[in-house]
């Protein structure tokens, strides 16, 4: 298919500007973004914990100097949570302040069921905006299936209808941004309603270039060295695999311990692997010995220069 060449600009630029918020996206998570935007539907990113999903959202938002709404989803999620609920002691402070003045039982019900008494939940202030917003529903497949219908409806027409009020529909459309770490298997309904993207663990080579610009006061050779680490951690049997906000409380950790490069005393790398490792079974799993194995397999020729030549073809 061909590409105008607005088309690849319009793309571009979301790319830098994500870059410049301190995000790295590869050029088929900016494409998918930038098409979730300018088609108005919502954009589903699956993947591991950890691989930046949820700071994809905060980015975009930060990005595009939009207001960001964040539905933290989990199971027994209901109406009252996510979308709106009446705010009951106003209410019933209205009512008596309405039976002091004997108003008629019309005008206490007409009183009491205004805008100015519904507490917007994130679904509802989303639709509520009047500007730019990102609405990002973290972790959906924590949900039950009940909520994903009620959720389909609102992402169907970006309108919740409230009985006492009516339709109260969007004023400017957010864009929205579902994660899933797969915990359950989502409906087919909801996948056909998003753009899809699976979000993977970085590259060697952009994950060097994420934590260089997350820590750009840690050393080049202790960033690089840290990222080969846990590379190679990964490919372990863990119960949790360290994700890039593990790499990132890492180096920030070897960096204040005043660490240059990754220390020599395994003593040192064991006493900081909690950054890493979030289990029990994964801690006592990774022995002394197996630290320095994995220390001593690390890549370490010639890893800045292909740092450089990956982020310059990309």
């Amino acid at each position: 298919m061909n590409t105008s060449t607005a088309d690849l600009d319009s793309e571009r630029a979301l790319r830098e500007q994500l870059q410049r918020v301190g995000y790295l996206a590869d050029a088929d998570l900016a494409t998918t973004t930038w098409l979730a935007g300018r088609l108005q539907r919502p954009l589903l990113v699956e993947g591991d914990a950890g691989v930046g999903k949820t700071a994809l959202a905060t980015a975009l938002a930060k990005a595009q100097g939009a207001e960001l709404v964040r539905l933290q989803c989990f199971e027994g999620l209901d109406l009252s949570q996510a979308a709106y609920e009446w705010n009951y002691g106003r209410q019933l402070m209205a009512i008596r302040l309405t039976e002091a003045r004997s108003a008629s039982a019309s005008a206490k019900e007409s009183d009491v069921f205004a805008r100015d008494y519904l507490l917007e939940r994130p679904l509802l202030k989303a639709i509520s905006q009047s500007g730019p917003c990102v609405l990002l529903i973290d972790e959906i497949d924590r949900a039950d299936e009940a909520f994903e219908a009620y959720l389909l409806e609102v992402l169907a027409d970006y309108q919740i209808t409230v009985p006492e009020l009516g339709t109260l529909r969007a004023q400017h459309i957010p864009q929205v941004i579902l994660t899933s770490n797969g915990t359950r298997e989502l409906s087919d309904a909801l996948r056909r309603r998003c753009l899809y993207h699976y979000l993977d663990y970085p590259t060697l080579a952009r994950e060097i270039a994420i934590v260089k610009s997350a820590v750009p006061e840690a050393d080049t050779r202790l960033v690089e060295d840290c990222v080969q680490f846990v590379q190679r951690l990964r490919t372990e049997d863990l119960a949790k695999t360290p994700g890039v906000a593990e790499t990132l409380d890492w180096v920030r950790a070897l960096h204040q311990l005043s660490q240059h490069t990754l220390p020599e005393d395994t003593a040192v790398l064991l006493s900081t692997l909690g950054c890493l490792l979030k289990t029990r079974e994964d801690r006592f799993m990774l022995t002394g010995e197996r630290v320095r194995q994995l220390e001593e397999g690390r890549r370490s020729v010639g890893v800045a220069e292909k740092t450089d030549a990956v982020m310059a073809a990309t």
